[in-house]
């Protein structure tokens, strides 16, 4: 009996230590979505990259929409993941605030300063008329509402009273931080809104007495 050539049972291998078709499909989609936006993208171009055939998208999925959801609920848990890692290093709640301005700072050059994905994709869907487009903004609004929520119970804490207005203040710094490094490709306006908010948290507490 003759034995089998080991180099082809190489391919049978690979298909095995293959990822899923759900996780190829999140893959394609992340790496598309973040470097050319979601409405150029057509369903077809992203079955290519996954190699995977559109009956599994829609068995999987349902549709393109549904992908889009998708995409954005994994990178919003992977930015509280990342969020949660700085934190836990924090020393101080100031700390804590601040790592939301140091993650873009690290994150935004390798990212080509495209920003926050979560504001890109509410963008491209500025009137939602379909039950899905919507579910694709609230889904970029609750990663919105966790960054604020965050950022509130930190400067709360720290201050000892309901300091959601100055939250409003940090992401707005933020916000244009990140807007201004996309612009001139450049990570300065987001140091420049660091030390905006470090300036703030370092300030006197306002006396909501008056």
């Amino acid at each position: 009996m003759t034995q089998a050539d080991p180099a082809k049972k190489k391919p049978a291998t690979r298909r095995r230590n293959r990822p899923s078709p759900r996780q190829r499909l999140l893959d394609a989609a992340t790496k598309l979505f973040n470097e050319e936006g979601i409405r150029v993208i057509g369903i077809d171009r992203i079955l290519r990259e996954a190699d995977v055939a559109k009956a599994s998208l829609y068995s999987l999925l349902g549709s393109k929409d549904n992908l889009v959801v998708a995409y954005l609920e994994r990178m919003d848990e992977e930015y509280r993941t990342r969020w949660q890692e700085r934190a836990d290093r924090a020393a101080d709640n100031d700390a804590r605030v601040l790592a939301f301005f140091d993650m873009a700072i690290d994150e935004e050059p390798e990212k080509k300063f495209r920003g926050s994905p979560f504001f890109n994709a509410a963008n491209e869907y500025p009137r939602p008329e379909t039950d899905s487009e919507k579910r694709i903004v609230e889904t970029s609004l609750n990663h919105r509402r966790w960054m604020h929520e965050t950022l509130t119970g930190l400067l709360s804490e720290k201050n000892g009273y309901d300091s959601s207005g100055q939250a409003d203040q940090m992401l707005i710094f933020l916000d244009g931080g990140l807007a201004g490094a996309r612009f001139t490709q450049s990570v300065a306006p987001l140091k420049t809104a660091r030390q905006l908010a470090k300036n703030e948290l370092g300030a006197p507490p306002a006396d909501y007495s008056i």
